[in-house]
């Protein structure tokens, strides 16, 4: 890769410097919201702390474009593996790498094992603090939630120093199906940089794609995978009207699935798939925002769509009706409802003044509610005192 990127003896010894280190546990590194929320967090701390990434699937570090060059983060090849059976061996390995750290940083259910780990040998190994964050659900508890997991969870998350969660749903779920003490919780909504999703976009922004004269854009950014559901998001756009576009930003391996049911509905030149981008370059230039997921908790894309000022059709998944602003409630509709999502997509699209009056009644409260600043500062202040910092170096 680039002077990022390190393999054997990559793990630092705490001799080398005064930097404070800290080790990240993600099951996936590539763009999706929290690991968008991770790099522009590293980012806003600045250079002087040390970061090490780990991802679960180790091909998937595509979030690592995204760093900035001055922040010093490492990708180490000789981790152990998040992923394998828990058996006390493996979890000690585990355990010990991440003894030179000084906080540890976990994210979701791939990197639950390294939790538990964390928590059996806490006190033996006098490990850092860990700081678990959850932010969702894959396809496989999109409907309903695993016992065998929330109870795998109540056990694993028993020596956590905090566990983060941005929803109200999830705080709910952390609470009663994961039984975790109200002292242990804490719930940061996601915030965006508001001012750099101001701007109006350049028609040329995506490279592969152009706004032309005429064109009308019904936008997502999303990872593909199946939770997303986009190929129902290619159904409900299908019956809109020659000038619009259905413009899906992201990467995965469901891209196939939707790239087949453009085509089985004869709409593929209107469909595309460009890959990722950066959000502010390209979310102002759609007129509509979309969402149709299976699942989602607090997805910082919405509010990405709020800060341009779009309006958003959207199941009312997780905390979506919430973020949404009031005059966007009538667009926001029944989880699951393909019609529904449809209907939506038809009237925003056939009223240009209601799309313009929903979309600035989102933007004012993003700008009030959702700006990154206060995000920013409380993730600041949690991981400074677990490091026993007064505030970030």
């Amino acid at each position: 890769m680039s002077r990022k990127a390190t393999g054997k003896g990559a793990k630092p010894a705490r001799a080398r410097s005064a930097q404070k280190r800290i080790l990240h546990l993600h099951s996936a590194f590539d763009p999706g919201g929290k690991e968008l929320r991770a790099v522009e967090l590293m980012n806003a701390f600045g250079p002087n702390l040390e970061h090490t990434i780990v991802s679960g699937d180790p091909g998937k570090l595509g979030a690592a474009e995204l760093v900035n060059k001055r922040i010093n983060v490492r990708y180490p090849d000789d981790f152990p593996s998040l992923r394998g059976k828990p058996f006390p061996r493996r979890l000690k390995k585990l355990a010990d790498a991440m003894k030179p750290f000084d906080l540890v940083l976990t994210y979701n259910w791939g990197a639950m094992d390294a939790v538990l780990a964390h928590t059996v040998f806490a006190t033996t190994l006098k490990l850092p603090w860990l700081i678990h964050h959850e932010d969702g659900f894959n396809e496989d508890e999109a409907d309903k939630l695993s016992w065998k997991r929330n109870w795998f969870r109540r056990i694993a998350l028993g020596r956590t120093s905090a566990l983060v969660v941005p929803s109200e749903t999830l705080e709910t779920i952390a609470l009663n199906d994961w039984q975790q003490p109200t002292k242990r919780l804490r719930r940061i909504p996601n915030g965006v940089d508001t001012r750099a999703f101001a701007g109006r976009g350049k028609p040329d922004a995506l490279g592969s794609v152009t706004k032309q004269k005429g064109d009308l854009w019904v936008g997502t950014m999303a990872g593909l995978r199946a939770v997303k559901n986009l190929p129902a998001l290619v159904r409900a756009f299908a019956p809109l009207p020659e000038p619009w576009k259905l413009v899906i930003l992201g990467e995965g391996p469901e891209r196939d699935a939707i790239e087949l049911q453009a085509q089985a509905l004869g709409i593929a030149e209107r469909v595309h798939l460009p890959g990722f981008a950066d959000p502010a370059k390209v979310a102002p230039l759609f007129d509509i925002f979309a969402l149709s997921s299976h699942s989602e908790q607090f997805p910082i894309s919405v509010v990405e769509a709020m800060a341009s000022g779009l309006p958003v059709a959207a199941p009312a998944v997780g905390d979506v009706a919430s973020i949404a602003a009031p005059a966007n409630g009538a667009f926001i509709t029944s989880p699951g409802d393909e019609a529904a999502l449809a209907r939506s997509l038809a009237e925003l699209a056939a009223d240009a003044d209601m799309r313009f009056e929903v979309g600035e009644a989102n933007r004012r409260k993003a700008v009030a509610l959702f700006d990154r600043r206060a995000m920013i500062d409380s993730y600041s202040a949690l991981y400074s005192r677990a490091m026993g910092l007064g505030k970030m170096p």
